[in-house]
């Protein structure tokens, strides 16, 4: 199982974002987190299936319709907590 944290910029809060990012990594089978961060960004971590993942991280730099993503940074977050499920925080 591979686990990867995302760090989501742009217009990324107040836009379904990360209610989004949950749906689509329950659709995947991931279990993880997304949260809002005090500086703007979305932070998304999940675990799972690489292919999975690579398929969430695809996602991520769309985002939903009014989303706007202007970045998104990746690195390994092996050995956090995740838990069971995806939830929003």
């Amino acid at each position: 199982m591979t686990a990867v944290r995302f760090l989501v910029s742009g217009r990324v809060q107040g836009v379904f974002f990360r209610a989004s990012a949950r749906e689509q990594a329950l659709r995947l089978g991931l279990r993880g987190h997304a949260r809002n961060l005090p500086d703007g960004r979305v932070e998304v971590v999940a675990a799972g299936k690489a292919d999975a993942i690579e398929t969430l991280a695809r996602w991520l730099h769309e985002g939903p319709p009014m989303a706007q993503v202007d970045g998104v940074a990746r690195e390994q977050a092996e050995g956090v907590e995740v838990g069971t499920g995806f939830v929003t925080a």
